[in-house]
């Protein structure tokens, strides 16, 4: 999985400072405001840790490339990837076997004994 859309990001567009808790809420699929406050209320319970290591991921992690999702959906089906790639696998397997039962259906019904069909294509002919 070292695909750049399974790569953490930081996410300077949505970010407020470095744009690491937005890039954790973009990989994640949680929203950012959650993330932020996590955040603020590690820095309270680790004594402060927190704010180094922010600025730590901040400097190591890269900037998220501006062309990585062309769609709303396309960020949410990468984020489900990268929460359970398994289950989406299963989810893909599932839709393409319920588009080939689809396809058969309409195989049969364009090949089987439909005169109404066979009138209309004679027709447009």
């Amino acid at each position: 999985m070292n695909s750049p859309r399974t790569t953490l990001y930081r996410d300077k567009v949505n970010g407020k400072v470095m744009g690491v808790c937005a890039g954790i809420a973009d990989y994640t699929g949680i929203q950012a405001i959650w993330v932020r406050l996590a955040a603020v209320f590690l820095t309270f319970a680790v004594s402060g840790l927190t704010i180094p290591m922010y600025f730590i991921a901040g400097l190591l992690l890269s900037k998220k490339p501006a062309h990585l999702y062309t769609a709303p959906d396309e960020t949410q089906y990468w984020q489900r990837v990268r929460q359970s790639p398994k289950r989406t696998a299963r989810e893909i397997r599932a839709r393409m076997k319920d588009i080939d039962r689809r396809l058969a259906d309409v195989e049969t019904y364009y090949v089987s004994a439909n005169p109404r069909l066979s009138q209309e294509i004679e027709r447009l002919r």
